[in-house]
């Protein structure tokens, strides 16, 4: 019999719990910060810039972009948690650059008879996806802008660059 991945995982928290033992961390992110980033598996944000947990708000979607529902996620960071400052990280070698938004677009409009009401976030350029994203929520009534920068992560050496907006 096969363990699904899931099973696995609900192992490992089985094993987790039995470590962690109970602690209780404030709901506002020590740091005041919150992070737009990919939902890319291979970004450990945690190991890359040293935090712990209880530290940053993580909101994560594919390409780390400005969606609706990122800037509903930053707006109550905010708003309810006292972040003060955003950092966006997009990173190399990012699926979002492997194909053609409209192409895509019609695929799925064709396999699926509907086509998606949001943008997929196809781009060719990652600076200049970091510099429209840090753009799009300096723009944003719902963010404040006190401080929004905009990173580059490099997914096989780990090395963070900053994007001059």
């Amino acid at each position: 019999m096969t363990v699904s991945a899931i099973d696995e995982l609900l192992s490992h928290n089985r094993s987790y719990v039995k470590a962690h033992g109970h602690r209780e961390m404030p709901t506002v992110p020590r740091l005041h910060l919150a992070v737009l980033t990919c939902m890319d598996s291979r970004l450990d944000l945690f190991g890359a810039l040293g935090l712990d947990l209880g530290e940053v708000h993580l909101v994560r979607n594919a390409g780390g972009i400005a969606s609706d529902d990122a800037v509903r996620s930053l707006l109550l960071s905010q708003r309810l948690l006292h972040t003060r400052a955003v950092m966006v990280i997009h990173h190399t070698r990012c699926g979002l650059e492997s194909f053609d938004e409209e192409t895509l677009q019609e695929q799925i409009t064709s396999a699926l008879g509907a086509r998606p009401p949001f943008r997929l976030g196809a781009y060719v350029d990652v600076d200049e996806d970091v510099r429209a994203t840090v753009a799009a929520l300096r723009a944003s009534p719902f963010i404040d802008g006190t401080e929004i920068r905009g990173f580059v992560f490099d997914v096989d050496d780990g090395e963070l660059r900053e994007i001059v907006v």
